[in-house]
This record gives C-alpha cells, sequence and structure tokens, in this order.
C-alpha cells in the first residue's frame, strides 16, 4: 500500500513538473505572439496592402511590393526546390542504399545545417555576379536551395513508410519501377509530402538573409525576375532599423502579415496531415 502511494506521488509530481516546463516554454512564445499582434495590428488597413512605401518623413504608405515580391519570390523558389526536393526524397529512399546514395544524404544532412546567409552568399556568387545585379532570379535560388534538404529528407522518409507489398504487387503486374515509384509510391505518400513542401514553402517566406545579397529590394511594383525586388522580411528590416517611428509601426505591422502567413502555411499542412493520417484509417 504505501508503494502504491509513493508511486502515486511520484507520478503527480513529474506531471506536475511537465506542466511547469509546458508553461515555461509556451510563456515566451505567448509574449511574442501578443507583442506582434498588439503592436501590428493598429497599422493594418486595406492602403497598408496595397500602397508603395512613402518616402522618408511622409505618413501613409504599404507595403503592397513586398506581399507581392515575396509571393513571386517563393513562387520560384518553389520552381527550383520542389521538383528538386522531391525528386531527391524519392531516389534515396527507392535507390539510396548504395555509395552514392549515402553520398547525396550525407550532403543532404550537411547542407541543411549551413547557415543562410551563406546561401546567400553561394546565390550571390552563382547568379548576382554574371548578371552585374541583382534579381529575384537570385532570391529565388537561394531559397529554393534551401528547402531542397529539409524536402529531401522528408520526403526520403514519407516515402520508406509506404507497405514493400504495394511495389512488390505493382512489379508483379508488369509494371516498371519508374512507374511504380511516380504512380503507387508518390500517389500513396503525397498527403505527407504536401504537408513537408508546406513547411519548407513556410520556412523560405521567413528567410531573410539570403534576399540580402541576392533580391536585395525595391522601392517600387516588379514583375520582372531579373530585377531587384522587394520582400517583406527584408522591408521589416529596413523599418525596424530606422530611426522613424511610422516605419516602426508599419514593420510591426509587416511582421504581423508575415507571422500569419507562416502560421497559415503550417496550419495548412497540420490539416494535411490530419485528412492523410484519417484516409488512411
Amino acid at each position: 500500500m504505501r508503494s502504491l502511494l509513493l508511486r502515486r506521488a511520484k507520478n503527480h509530481l513529474m506531471t506536475a513538473l511537465c506542466a511547469v516546463g509546458v508553461l515555461l516554454a509556451l510563456a515566451p512564445l505567448a509574449s511574442l505572439l501578443w507583442l506582434v499582434v498588439s503592436r501590428g495590428v493598429p497599422g493594418l488597413s486595406l492602403s497598408f496592402f496595397t500602397a508603395l512605401p512613402t518616402p522618408v518623413g511622409e505618413p501613409g504608405g504599404g507595403v503592397g511590393n513586398a506581399v507581392a515580391g515575396t509571393a513571386m519570390l517563393v513562387s520560384l523558389a518553389c520552381v527550383v526546390g520542389l521538383p528538386i526536393g522531391i525528386g531527391a526524397g524519392v531516389f534515396l529512399a527507392e535507390r539510396g542504399d548504395g555509395l552514392f546514395g549515402r553520398a547525396v544524404r550525407f550532403t543532404a544532412e550537411v547542407f541543411s545545417g549551413v547557415p543562410s546567409i551563406v546561401v546567400g552568399i553561394v546565390a550571390y556568387g552563382l547568379v548576382v555576379i554574371p548578371m552585374h545585379r541583382f534579381s529575384a532570379l537570385a532570391g529565388a535560388l537561394a531559397l529554393g536551395l534551401l528547402m531542397i534538404p529539409t524536402l529531401a529528407r522528408a520526403t526520403e522518409e514519407l516515402v520508406r513508410l509506404v507497405p514493400g507489398s504495394l511495389r512488390e504487387a505493382s512489379l508483379a503486374l508488369g509494371v516498371p519501377q519508374w512507374k511504380t515509384s511516380l504512380r503507387i509510391v508518390l500517389r500513396t505518400a503525397r498527403g505527407g509530402i504536401v504537408t513537408a513542401a508546406l513547411l519548407a514553402i513556410a520556412r523560405a517566406a521567413g528567410e531573410t538573409a539570403p534576399l540580402l545579397f541576392t533580391s536585395l529590394n525595391n522601392q517600387y511594383w516588379n514583375l520582372r525576375p531579373d530585377q531587384p525586388t522587394a520582400s517583406l522580411t527584408v522591408q521589416i528590416f529596413n523599418y525596424a532599423i530606422s530611426p522613424y517611428e511610422d516605419w516602426h509601426q508599419k514593420a510591426w505591422s509587416a511582421a504581423l502579415v508575415l507571422l500569419l502567413v507562416v502560421g497559415g502555411l503550417n496550419l495548412l499542412a497540420r490539416l494535411a496531415l490530419r485528412s492523410r493520417l484519417g484516409s488512411s484509417r
């Protein structure tokens, strides 16, 4: 009896310690969210999303060009990062047991730990210097490179979860290996791959450092990929380090918009994962 009471007391004590740990972890996050929301909401308006930034000392304006630039940068980055990342993940899962596969896997793991500013410098050397100008193409290349290792490793793990009996059944019917990978394996794992892709896109949308060396910034509307392009993260950085209170307010509002975008993508990823798990039951 005494032993049972002692074990229950230990259980309650550990549960209480875990609850305290959760509260300690949530407190900084909640305070950060409250700070961004409370300071960002007053600056939101329709013109904030549609107008160009105003000159120094002139009130009003918005970050419409930065919102459009971010959408263009992330879209171009998806063109670079998604096919390569998903293709590399499928290769690692299906044919990655050899020496070349282990080398690719090791490279992806090392590459995932490289600071984003280093990737920005690489894109600067590959695109900006040959073109003699900053451009959205260079920024998209940097963001796409950041998406590839995470997406490749996540896709590999998801493809490995596909039951081997599905592959064997497809091959037994005479379907070639490459068609089995594309039509059976990828189709089965597509829900998890979509989740990984959304998380990779969310990470790319929140990057600042590589864009300082590649797409730089633009005070005007730009839809040409070969020209410098504004982005929300760089605009927030420029506003935050300025000495003007109006620009500080715009930085808080732009940070709130970026937070909502990244949070929305993460929410979509979780919904996609939940629907995948629900359909698999």
